[in-house]
């Protein structure tokens, strides 16, 4: 029996000027690629996890949601389609990765994917995921006059491949500016900065990857942000990778306030 795969994305439409893209939440690998994976690469262990659970209430403020269900192993929908470095002289993560966040193989006999390879798969999940993306911010900024874009990310809190110690639990990028309005920026950063026992940067180590940086216009009424968050914050960071509801708990209330400034700020700019 030929095995089924999902389709590149999920997608709830919403009410709202606000998209939330959660492009590093997929699991699924295809067995006759997983098969070429090593034990660990198949844990898949730099998935975004639970993003969905996480960000359930979003979808009750009326937020569009777009959620990946394949691996960033397979394609990383967050890099740009020709695969340039999106932080050039750091180390970072391919198109089609082939080493994992802690710098050991993916392909355990070292048969990396080719440039036809890598043309297919950006075909087949890359370009649908972000036809979808453009078409909803379209649809919003056509509807509301403005369209707020949220892309959602965690990344485990202690990484020394990208990053020295621990990081901070709340990384906003804005592209260095340029993806949003400031004062939006500054606004989402004032709330994040007072959550009681979490830390907060902008525009740090983490400025927003390609879709932050390609889709974010904030001159042609579209604003986008990247929150990359550490695990810790919600889940075990390490397998089985539990979601840890208690956590999840503490910091929901953070990302519905920022979310809830995003959207209050789209409708004031548009008044």
């Amino acid at each position: 029996m030929s095995e089924t795969a999902p389709p590149p994305f999920l997608f709830h439409q919403g009410t709202q000027p606000l998209l939330v893209s959660m492009p590093h939440a997929g699991t699924y690998v295809p067995t006759a690629l997983a098969e070429r994976f090593t034990p660990e690469a198949r844990q898949v262990p730099d998935t975004d996890w639970h993003m969905e659970r996480l960000y359930a209430f979003a979808k009750d403020m009326g937020a569009s949601i777009l959620v990946a269900t394949h691996s960033r192993y397979v394609v990383d929908l967050n890099r740009p389609p020709d695969g340039a470095s999106l932080y050039p002289g750091q180390s970072v993560t391919g198109l089609c990765p082939v080493d994992t966040f802690d710098d050991t193989p993916i392909y355990a006999a070292g048969d990396v994917p080719d440039d036809a390879e890598i043309a297919a798969r950006r075909d087949a999940v890359w370009a649908p995921y972000h036809a979808q993306l453009r078409s909803e911010l379209d649809r919003i900024r056509a509807q509301h006059g403005v369209a707020m874009l949220w892309d959602a990310h965690s990344i485990r809190s202690v990484l020394p491949r990208f990053f020295e110690g621990k990081l901070p639990d709340l990384n906003l990028g804005t592209a260095d500016g340029a993806s949003c309005d400031p004062a939006l920026a500054q606004e989402l950063l004032s709330l994040a900065k007072a959550a009681h026992g979490y830390t907060a940067v902008l525009n740090g180590r983490f400025k927003g990857g390609y879709i932050t940086r390609h889709y974010g216009e904030p001159e042609q009424g579209v604003h986008a942000v990247q929150l990359e968050m550490t695990q810790s914050s919600y889940m075990q960071e390490a397998l089985p990778f539990d979601y840890l509801p208690e956590r999840a708990e503490r910091i929901q209330p953070v990302l519905e306030q920022m979310l809830n400034a995003a959207l209050a700020f789209a409708r004031k700019s548009h008044m």
